[in-house]
């Protein structure tokens, strides 16, 4: 997904001018990094809350049009108001297109419905991690990263080692193998009762 935000330098800076900006529909910002010196600027309120609903937003490359100066960004951190629907201020980090960057980037699980443990063993997913940190060249950034279950029984699990990653890109782990997705068996003992109903020819009591 593409996002381009149009933004202004900030000329003023300063808490009074923030506010002033803040009430004129407009949301304080900074863009860093790329060895380049911090550049102060405005945006427009409606479009930047808009964009910040949207999962893509927090993990794709954004082009950032600054007074007709087009710039790659990643989005890097944002303030809202404790209980307003008010973006107080935004950061984004320049990114060098010759240069890895570490991004987190969202997990999406697909076919949970008919993995075997859910299907016939009556188990139930549980998600460990939903977002995943990742190196790799600005122009291999994905979206997100999927996560097939279609193979997952009953006591298994899902590692960081078993996801098929996107090519030029390799996850950031710190320490041993992380579980991101294990299938368990129901409360109440639903998978055990049938095992244990299986091995004697009975039928259990149903739930």
């Amino acid at each position: 997904m593409q996002f381009l935000l149009n933004a202004q330098k900030r000329v003023v800076q300063g808490t009074s001018a923030s506010r002033r900006l803040r009430r004129s529909g407009k949301v304080p910002g900074i863009i860093y990094g790329a060895g380049q010196p911090p550049e102060v600027i405005e945006i427009d309120h409606n479009p930047l809350y808009l964009a910040l609903k949207k999962e893509a937003f927090h993990s794709s490359l954004l082009t950032l049009d600054v007074a007709g100066q087009k710039t790659q960004v990643l989005l890097r951190d944002f303030q809202v108001h404790a209980y307003k629907p008010l973006v107080l201020h935004v950061d984004f980090q320049r990114v060098d297109a010759r240069k890895k960057l570490h991004q987190k980037v969202p997990l999406h699980f697909v076919n949970q419905d008919i993995a075997p443990g859910v299907k016939l063993g009556g188990g139930q997913i549980a998600h460990v991690i939903t977002e995943l940190e990742i190196s790799c060249l600005p122009a291999d950034l994905p979206e997100f990263i999927e996560v097939d279950l279609k193979d997952l029984q009953v006591g298994a699990s899902l590692h960081v080692s078993h996801l098929a990653l996107p090519q030029g890109v390799s996850a950031i782990v710190h320490g041993e193998d992380p579980t991101i997705v294990s299938c368990i068996a129901k409360k109440g003992g639903t998978v055990e009762a049938e095992s244990d109903a299986a091995a004697a020819g009975t039928t259990p009591p149903a739930a």
